[in-house]
């Protein structure tokens, strides 16, 4: 019994010193972004400020055009999700459900691309893109990013933990496989679909590289692109630059902690563990 004991203490004491490390950036972005300029760079660091400067908030704000990179990451953000879900769910009940020639070898080489680094598809993508005359335009920006092979492997896993006889009773009572699909697996995958959305969101609200280099006016530029606007020749301004982050990052966090119960429940039944 005391050996139990020490070891879950053991495990609790990692535990909290991993939660705390992760913890740390966030804990010194939200103090940077309160800070006074010449207390940002202070050695030693400062946690506390000795006042709290609110007005690196509103100062933030006004430093660059934020209400249109926010408009656009929401427009870019709920296109991509809703494309990824759909094509996700087409594919994955394709992969577990319809048998036809070819699926495991199909299948396979699909898997084999998630090995590809995403860094190396830039140029390709980028080279399509500006052939289709896409660059600068919500359609480069959304187009690319609305599959995945991630996505469908892990609904698909969903899928396959539906029993079989669902399938067998609607075909007799005469359903079609499209209507099988809408009306009695997706309703059942809500877990693993909520999953994949807020994956989703979260990637495409952060993406960063992407929008930087396909578009080019100010117009069209999202959140992470538009923090580049605190570096300049004279500098960075690190206050503030903190201050727009923190703006930029706490609507995902909030969304994070209100639906990460979905997360949990959604990778817990598609078989997928560590």
């Amino acid at each position: 019994m005391r050996k139990e004991a020490l070891s879950k203490g053991t495990i609790y004491v990692l535990l909290s010193l991993g939660a705390i490390l992760m913890l740390l950036p966030f804990v010194w972005m939200i103090s940077t972004s309160l800070k006074a300029p010449n207390e940002v760079m202070a050695m030693p660091p400062v946690w506390i400020p000795s006042e709290w400067q609110f007005e690196n908030y509103s100062s933030a704000s006004e430093a660059a055009p934020f209400g249109t990179y926010f408009f656009n990451s929401i427009i870019v953000t709920v296109l991509t999700t809703i494309g990824e879900l759909l094509t996700t769910i087409l594919a994955a009940y394709a992969f577990s459900r319809i048998n036809f020639h070819g699926k495991g070898v199909v299948f396979a080489v699909l898997l084999g691309t998630m090995m590809v680094p995403g860094e190396m598809l830039l140029i390709p993508n980028f080279v399509t893109v500006s052939n289709l005359g896409w660059i600068d335009s919500y359609e480069g920006l959304v187009i690319p990013w609305i599959a995945s092979i991630f996505s469908i492997f892990l609904l698909r896993q969903y899928f396959f933990s539906v029993p079989q006889e669902l399938s067998y009773a609607a075909k007799v009572d005469g359903c079609s496989d499209f209507k099988f699909l809408w009306y009695v697996m997706v309703p059942l995958a809500k877990p693993a679909l909520i999953t994949i959305a807020l994956l989703k969101i979260i990637g495409s609200w952060n993406a960063f590289l992407w929008p930087l280099i396909v578009t080019n006016s100010q117009e069209l530029r999202t959140l992470p692109v538009g923090l580049s606007a605190f570096t300049t020749e004279a500098g960075i301004k690190y206050e503030l630059l903190m201050a727009a982050s923190t703006m930029v990052i706490l609507p995902m966090l909030l969304l994070f902690f209100v639906m990460q119960k979905y997360v949990i429940s959604g990778v817990a039944r598609s078989g997928l563990k560590g």
